[in-house]
C-alpha cells in the first residue's frame, strides 16, 4: 500500500504542524574557498555559527596549534566523489601549507576548521 494511506484508500491527515524543536535544518556543505560563515538560532535562544566554505585550519603539530591554507581535499573516507567536490568533512584527508593533515572536527556544527599533521611513513 502506498505510504500515507490508509487501506481505503484515504489520506493521514496531520494532526498539528511542527514545533520549532522538531524541525530539521537543511543539510550544509562545507566547501574548499574564502570564508564564508551563518548564523542561526537554536533551542534556547541559543546561536550556532556554521560553516558554509573555508581556506584555513587549525592544524595540531607535537600539541601546538598553527594557522594553515588549506591547498586541496586528497581523500575522504565516507565517499570518495566528496573529495572530488573539495567538500570539508570530518575525517577528510587535506593538503595544507605544513602537509597533510586528518580533520578531527565537525565543521559544519562548529563555525571552524580543527586538523592533525599526518606523519608520512617513507
Amino acid at each position: 500500500m502506498n505510504q500515507g494511506r490508509k487501506v481505503s484508500g484515504g489520506k493521514y491527515h496531520q494532526r498539528r504542524k511542527r514545533r520549532f524543536h522538531e524541525k530539521l535544518n537543511q543539510e550544509n556543505h562545507i566547501f574548499l574557498g574564502e570564508t564564508k560563515r551563518k548564523n542561526l538560532r537554536v533551542k534556547g535562544e541559543n546561536k550556532k555559527t556554521i560553516l558554509l566554505k573555508e581556506n584555513l585550519v587549525n592544524l595540531i603539530i607535537n600539541g601546538k596549534a598553527k594557522k594553515a591554507q588549506i591547498t586541496n581535499v586528497v581523500e575522504t573516507p565516507q565517499n570518495r566523489f566528496l573529495a572530488r567536490q573539495n567538500r570539508l568533512l570530518k575525517g577528510a584527508i587535506i593538503q595544507t601549507s605544513l602537509g597533510k593533515a586528518r580533520i578531527t572536527n565537525r565543521p559544519g556544527q562548529e563555525g571552524n576548521i580543527n586538523a592533525i599533521l599526518i606523519k608520512e611513513v617513507q
